[in-house]
């Protein structure tokens, strides 16, 4: 019986403050990052109406593959011209 109580004393005074040790040292950066996900969450939705002019990116690179022809005509006419 006096084993038993040494265990429990045992139990209670090394066993238990380990857990809660390392229970404290799991939940720290668990908290960390469910406040990072709700950062994320708040934010994230703020960039829906940004994302509508990514449609606008094909017909922006063809002006700007058309501005670049331009461009390149009017360098060979004004190297001509010197």
């Amino acid at each position: 019986m006096t084993l038993w109580w040494i265990g429990n004393i045992l139990f209670i005074a090394v066993i238990i403050p380990v857990v809660v040790i390392i229970l404290g040292s799991v939940l720290a950066p668990a908290r960390e990052i469910g406040a990072y996900a709700d950062d994320i969450n708040e934010h994230g939705a703020l960039f829906g109406p940004h994302l509508d002019a990514l449609q606008e990116l094909g017909r922006t690179r063809d002006l700007v593959k058309q501005a670049n022809v331009e461009i390149e005509r009017y360098i060979r006419a004004i190297d001509q011209v010197q």
